[in-house]
């Protein structure tokens, strides 16, 4: 008898112990794939469009690489609808960090890198920023309309 009335309830506390690990592999079994994506972007520098190397400094794109390990970037590039392009020398952004590409001119240092551009490249009133792998590929986009200047992809 005793056989006949455990059974059921070992089979009752697999099934749960079962299904309580069911219900937490899924977090555990997809861990969080980051990598590098478009973050900040700010379309229009703020102030009236002089076209000082100051307003082109102030026009930027971030590039965020949320994954677990540092990424070279030499080779990637950041383009937009018209098909200004810019391409990255090469420059690694470290796990969690952020890098600005800056329209305007200035010496790459720290996290800031910059296009040596004597004029706007991101449109006010609508444009598409791009991220390319090295291979051609499409890594990331963010795309804005006429709006405030500033747009957070990510």
């Amino acid at each position: 008898m005793r056989i006949r009335t455990a059974a059921p309830l070992v089979l009752a506390a697999a099934t749960a112990l079962a299904g309580s690990l069911l219900t937490s592999a899924p977090a555990s079994a997809a861990p969080h794939q980051g990598g590098l994506h478009l973050g900040k972007i700010q379309y229009d520098s703020p102030g009236k469009d002089t076209r000082t190397n100051t307003s082109l400094i102030a026009e930027y794109v971030d590039v965020h690489n949320s994954g677990r390990s540092a990424v070279q970037l030499k080779g990637y590039r950041l383009k937009d609808d018209t098909g200004y392009t810019y391409t990255f020398p090469g420059f690694t952004v470290a796990a969690g960090k952020t890098v600005r590409i800056h329209t305007g001119k200035g010496k790459n240092a720290g996290a800031h890198v910059y296009w040596n551009r004597g004029s706007y490249v991101w449109n006010n009133t609508g444009d598409k920023a791009r991220l390319i792998k090295p291979s051609g590929a499409l890594l990331d986009s963010c795309s804005w309309g006429k709006g405030t200047g500033v747009k957070v992809c990510h």
